[in-house]
């Protein structure tokens, strides 16, 4: 049996930033993670390292205007709320209320805090999720790290480390907690067991912060939460989330009369690969899909009438590939579109960012990934390469055993849209080329898209295929909070003694983003809710 004012589950961004701010109290911290000490960091050690900020000094050099009021009436459209008297509407009041509050303390509490503990942002910040059906970003806030997610956790854990009163705080590694003492009707600690010799553990603690990420690194639990707006589940889903994100803690905050809301609602990609190197079942990899590329569905014909391009609505290309009859796709290009376009989220397959080599990421930039296509090519098992198209379409169909890609619907896909791009820019009426003329107007996106290539090139080639399933990514709905990050019952009351935070907490109050997420807002959401959980801990204790 042991002691402290609070315990922290859950070693990622969100937990290290309650043991900060806990620290900072002069509060003394155990800090459990199931996870191995040199993996400290979570999934946002892999991480891009993209956060939503707004109004901040890159975007005012950028010659961009924006605002809480723009950002959250951006955020708001994209979340979909439900505004009714309904359960589902009272659902959303909580979630509601932590997105008007973290676009109004994002910029202070997130970004001008990670300034000030020496992390820096690329110069240029990207555009992503415009939106489609309705409004999304309207104007560029995908602050990217310098040193993608891995610089981002080392540089505070470096802080936890170096703090004054770094004796008050305890880690404890490969400990997998398995429920929420109480006593009294308060939750007064945690019980578990050791991962490597299955010994018993008990912890006592003034209170409880579940910092554990949400529900996505159980791709059994995804099924079962799977959104109805996709119909059924895949039959191949592929994990882009954190192995140890299985949802224990979040069935153990129900036991004890937590309320766990929207966790159908779920931030997936519609561009997973296979890892090459995988170090979990099923382990993916999420595209950055170019937007020059022809997304075909299994038979090879192109997906439409409204093609499909990323970077407006992440979630309308889930539902579109849901809605195939097979639901995997493939994206169709050539070696140039992918050199100059094709890009894998994380740290791992971004060198040059993650080790802060600004010569490598200008060279990448300016003369195309070569590193990146070449490593793909040679070792993601979904990627076919071939001279010619019939070449090409029989090796799309030699990785799936059958004769389901069909060369006609390949050619003509091909041939109909190069068609269009050589009647001229004042003649495109393609979507595809319509939006990809929109993208380039931003500067950030101009050096990452081609100027209108052809697929069928004679010197843009060998032609490239992308074998692409949807991969499990994040959890939007979870444990729901109040502003304070206290774990309220079925009830609307707080839970003596318990709080969540990040992922767990569906980023904030069971689900802050709504349907929809405007990115950047997943790693800002932990830090934003890391802070407030240790501070309201502190003052629990």
């Amino acid at each position: 049996m042991e002691e402290a004012d609070v315990i922290i589950v859950g070693g990622g961004i969100a937990g290290i930033c309650a043991a900060i701010e806990l620290l900072d109290a002069r509060r003394s911290v155990c800090l459990i993670d199931r996870d191995r000490a040199e993996n400290f960091g979570g999934l946002a050690r892999e991480s891009f390292g993209g956060i939503f900020l707004v109004d901040t000094p890159e975007q005012r050099r950028a010659g961009i205007r924006d605002s809480d009021a723009l950002a959250l009436a951006d955020w708001l459209s994209f979340a979909g709320f439900d505004d009714s008297d309904t359960d589902t509407g009272r659902d959303d009041a909580w979630p509601r209320a932590w997105a008007k509050a973290y676009v109004s303390r994002c910029t202070g509490e997130v970004g001008d805090w990670l300034r000030a503990s020496g992390i820096r942002f690329i110069a240029l910040p990207n555009w992503v999720e415009r939106g489609l059906y309705r409004p999304g970003n309207s104007v560029p806030r995908f602050h990217m790290v310098w040193g993608t997610g891995q610089v981002l956790a080392e540089t505070l854990i470096a802080r936890l480390e170096r703090h004054p009163h770094r004796a008050r705080l305890a880690l404890r590694f490969g400990q997998r907690v398995e429920r929420l003492l109480s006593h009294a009707g308060a939750i007064t600690g945690v019980a578990g067991c050791d991962e490597n010799s299955g010994q018993p553990f008990e912890l006592r603690a003034g209170c409880v912060i579940v910092a554990t990420g949400g529900i996505n690194g159980n791709i059994e639990r995804v099924r079962r939460h799977w959104h109805a707006d996709w119909g059924q589940a895949p039959r191949i889903l592929l994990n882009g989330s954190h192995r140890y994100a299985d949802g224990t803690l979040h069935d153990a905050v129900a036991a004890r009369g937590g309320r766990l809301t929207h966790l159908d609602r779920m931030w997936n990609y519609a561009a997973g690969v296979h890892h090459p190197h995988p170090r979990k079942p099923l382990h993916g990899l999420s595209l950055v899909p170019p937007r020059s590329a022809l997304w075909l569905d299994w038979r090879g014909r192109r997906i439409g009438p409204m093609p499909l391009v990323s970077g407006f609505d992440t979630r309308d290309l889930v539902t579109r590939i849901c809605a195939q009859e097979r639901t995997y796709s493939w994206q169709l290009m050539n070696r140039r579109i992918a050199l100059k376009e094709l890009a894998v989220s994380g740290a791992e397959f971004n060198p040059s960012i993650r080790e802060r080599r600004i010569l490598g990421f200008l060279r990448d930039i300016l003369l195309g990934n070569r590193w990146l296509v070449d490593t793909m090519i040679r070792e993601c098992p979904d990627f076919v390469v071939a001279d010619t198209l019939p070449e090409l379409v029989a090796r799309m169909n030699a990785f799936n055993g059958d004769d389901a890609v069909r060369l006609e619907h390949v050619r003509a896909a091909a041939e109909s849209y190069d068609a269009g791009i050589a009647r001229g820019e004042p003649l495109h009426n393609d979507e595809q080329l319509r939006r990809i003329a929109a993208l380039r107007r931003w500067k950030g996106d101009r050096l990452r898209t081609c100027r209108f290539q052809p697929i069928l090139a004679a010197r843009a080639g060998p032609l490239i295929a992308v074998r692409e399933f949807i991969i499990s990514r994040k959890s939007l709905g979870g444990i729901q909070t109040d502003l304070a990050c206290r774990v309220l019952d079925t009830a609307g009351q707080p839970v003596p003694g318990l709080l969540a935070a990040g992922e767990a907490a569906g980023f904030g109050g069971g689900g802050m983003h709504g349907l929809r997420a405007l990115e950047g807002s997943f790693l800002g959401g932990c830090i934003l809710g890391g802070r407030i959980a240790g501070r309201s801990a502190a003052g629990l204790t």
